[in-house]
């Protein structure tokens, strides 16, 4: 039981600790130097060729962690634990696809309206991110937790 809760709570904290990393990574990578990757997720969707984006990549990219954790969790005993990073970063993922890709940029038809303070939101906080096309000068790099003025009174 006791070795349960400690896995679940590594589950929890990785997920928790991966809203930052996420924000880190836009804000840094992202609008930084991998900005030729993520340019095209803010160009208008009428200025854009396919279904894909190259921003896409970064699905990859975060997916290298968790895939090594539940790799290195399963088949080495002393680092079970990794395999709940693992799951916490998978779960995340999970998280940001559907509330980024499918709720916000609408890129399946999943969801017809979510209305709630909190999903509005989320919602005015990505749109103030996305009124800027440049790498400079954007606000709100998270997906789960927003500024203070974007949150219903």
């Amino acid at each position: 039981m006791i070795e349960f809760c400690l896995y679940f709570l590594i589950t929890i904290a990785t997920y928790i600790i991966m809203e930052f990393v996420a924000w880190f990574t836009h804000k840094y990578v992202m609008h930084g130097f991998l900005w030729s990757w993520h340019e095209d997720h803010h160009l208008p969707h009428f200025e854009k060729e396919g279904f894909f984006e190259k921003n896409d990549l970064f699905f990859i990219v975060f997916a290298i962690p968790s895939a090594a954790s539940y790799m290195l969790g399963t088949f080495i005993p002393s680092l079970t634990w990794l395999l709940f990073v693992g799951i916490g970063i998978s779960l995340y993922g999970l998280t940001y696809f559907l509330i980024h890709d499918v709720y916000i940029h609408k890129r399946f038809k999943w969801f017809k309206h979510l209305d709630s303070k909190y999903s509005r939101s989320i919602l005015k906080a990505h749109g103030a991110h996305h009124a800027k096309t440049t790498k400079e000068g954007c606000e709100e790099f998270g997906l789960l937790v927003v500024g203070k003025k974007y949150r219903p009174k």
